[in-house]
């Protein structure tokens, strides 16, 4: 949010704010009532677990200069910042501030280990901020909040057509992290799934409502959510009381609170980021497959090096291009023998016949994937005259698998080899018909249904290639051989026409 806003402010000033507020709520409204949420199934599981162990490293670390009392941190990435913290802490560290993260720490361990129900983060925060009004440690803390609520009022919408842009960027991030941080939850509380739509619908009103008061763009925090989860909360009531509890620390606590050490928050997040990794489901990850494993690696790694938003992007694109990997090696071309070898006169013919007719059984996806592969392997084939190809198997074709298909029947056909259709499906043929492959068979009549007609137009093919007619009269009287000969055929399978 930070990255989209700061230009904003900058070019527009602060009110700009406001107006982008609402204008990325009505957009995320809008995805919500048009079902855009639900696409969020598509993304991977690993991506998923990734993700969940790279922001809860994030948020680890971004806490490490707070729980060491290093004040004013250097920028930059986040992983680089909390190695050079760690590293100056020896002589810059606060050591008042490791003693209140030790006290967090065992406070919430204890309190898990007696009771799960029992209120850890918020026993521990309240531990430490005794310990350090009693011992009087010099640290950080909240510092002042206010004492009232905004009033609401209506930004001004005055040149609105040019915020366009970082609307339309605040909603694409609100709703992707909104919906990561309830995926993420849902893992956490075991709980049944959340709508995503609903989801989504929920945060557009949210964007709505802030600006009005005052309040930046809203999104789904996963730090506070994961917190959330793991106190115990499981209906959207928990959220409900969260917000008046915050009410009421405004308008009443204010100053209590003021006095809690941000050493003590540190140590929360901590180990609540520590409790959002399940180390089951990434060691399930790992071990399913290969292709997992790498998807999730990568999506961890490139979520503490980047940023969350290209993490989900990156871990997206390598999942799909492995799953399209493993799609087409699962595809495959075999060559099937005949159930009935052909039996015409004479053994030597027969074995003629049946050497120079070959069946193609199409396995799996033929797409752009596997397209060359299928290239490369079915116009390898000599010393034929006929290939059939076997085509229900099939599961998928697009234009460049169809376009590869038009190839090999080309490739084929030029060195003087007939191909022969078996049983495409509907689908298929408006695909294969676009790049002109369906037609041209068709109208040569070389697509057939059924597999014994097909073999029976290959033997009748063969035949008259290896026997062509030595007269005019034989050209004439062709059909009738072929008839002939298709008779003999049909008895011998005992079909008799």
């Amino acid at each position: 949010m930070t990255v989209v806003l700061v230009p904003v402010v900058m070019r527009f000033g602060a009110d700009a704010v406001f107006v982008v507020g609402i204008l990325a709520g009505i957009l995320i409204v809008t995805a919500a009532v048009t079902g855009l949420g639900r696409y969020l199934a598509f993304i991977p599981w690993p991506v998923v677990e990734g993700f969940t162990v790279g922001i809860a490293t994030i948020i680890f670390l971004q806490q490490v200069p707070a729980a060491l009392g290093v004040m004013n941190p250097p920028r930059g990435n986040t992983a680089a910042v909390a190695l050079r913290v760690v590293g100056s802490s020896f002589k810059n560290g606060n050591a008042a501030a490791a003693i209140l993260l030790a006290v967090v720490v065992v406070v919430m361990v204890v309190a898990n280990r007696i009771r799960h129900t029992l209120p850890s983060s918020l026993i521990a925060v309240a531990a430490a901020t005794i310990v350090a009004k009693l011992a009087h440690f010099d640290v950080a803390r909240i510092g002042t909040l206010p004492h009232s609520l905004p009033i609401p009022t209506i930004p001004s919408f005055h040149g609105a057509s040019s915020l366009l842009g970082p609307a339309l960027a605040v909603a694409a991030l609100a709703a992707l992290e909104s919906l990561l941080s309830a995926k993420v939850a849902d893992g956490l509380a075991d709980l049944p799934r959340h709508d995503p739509d609903r989801e989504l619908f929920g945060q557009g009103l949210a964007n709505l409502v802030s600006p009005l008061f005052g309040g930046m763009p809203a999104t789904g925090a996963i730090a506070r959510t994961a917190v959330n989860v793991r106190a115990g909360a499981r209906t959207r009531a928990a959220a409900m009381f969260h917000s008046l509890v915050l009410v009421l620390v405004v308008l009443f606590a204010g100053g209590l609170v003021s006095q809690i050490p941000l050493a003590a928050l540190a140590g929360v997040l901590m180990v609540t980021a520590v409790h959002m990794i399940e180390p089951l489901n990434v060691r399930a990850v790992v071990r399913a497959t290969r292709s997992d494993a790498i998807v999730l690696v990568l999506t961890a790694i490139t979520t503490i090096a980047f940023d969350l938003i290209f993490a989900v992007e990156v871990g997206i694109v390598s999942a799909s291009l492995l799953a399209l990997r493993n799609i087409a090696r699962t595809s495959s071309a075999s060559i099937e023998s005949f159930d009935t070898p052909p039996e015409v006169d004479g053994e030597t013919e027969a074995a003629l016949l049946h050497e120079h007719i070959v069946t193609y059984r199409i396995d799996g996806a033929l797409f752009f994937g596997a397209a060359q592969r299928f290239l490369t392997e079915l116009s390898a084939v000599s010393d034929v005259k006929v290939v059939i190809l076997r085509l229900p198997q099939m599961q998928m074709l697009d234009a460049t698998g169809a376009h590869a298909l038009g190839e090999i029947v080309t490739n084929l056909e030029r060195r003087k080899i007939t191909v022969l259709l078996k049983g495409p499906r509907a689908a298929h043929i408006r695909v294969m018909g676009a790049v002109g492959v369906f037609d041209r068979l068709a109208s040569e009549a070389h697509t057939f249904s059924a597999l014994d007609d097909a073999v029976r137009h290959a033997r009748l093919h063969v035949s008259r290639t290896l026997h062509p007619p030595a007269s005019l009269v034989d050209v004439l009287s062709g059909a009738d051989v072929m008839d002939s000969a298709a008779m003999r055929e049909d008895t011998s399978l005992g079909r008799v026409r």
